[in-house]
């Protein structure tokens, strides 16, 4: 049977992730609170900005920002989107 969560996104139960994304505390509230669409969703999203942006995983303020974006795009916030990007309509 598949794990369920109430995703914070989508604020409706969704299939869950199969596992923590990340170490320690973050982790485990990601894996209670977001669905494995969500996730990944901000996957393909978050490569969009690193790409575009040109972000530097080496760099630490491109790892802040990258963070800061995860967590409003998984919140339903308003989140950064790659310069000049038009989402696909439906």
């Amino acid at each position: 049977m598949t794990r369920t969560v109430i995703c914070r996104k989508y604020k409706q139960e969704l299939p869950a992730l199969d596992r923590p994304p990340y170490p320690g505390a973050k982790g485990e509230e990601l894996f209670n609170n977001v669905s494995k669409k969500a996730w990944d969703e901000w996957q393909a999203h978050q490569t969009m900005l690193i790409n575009e942006r040109r972000l530097n995983m080496m760099n630490v303020e491109d790892r802040k920002f990258l963070q800061a974006e995860m967590d409003k795009f998984l919140s339903g916030e308003d989140y950064a989107q790659a310069e000049g990007y038009v989402p696909p309509s439906a």
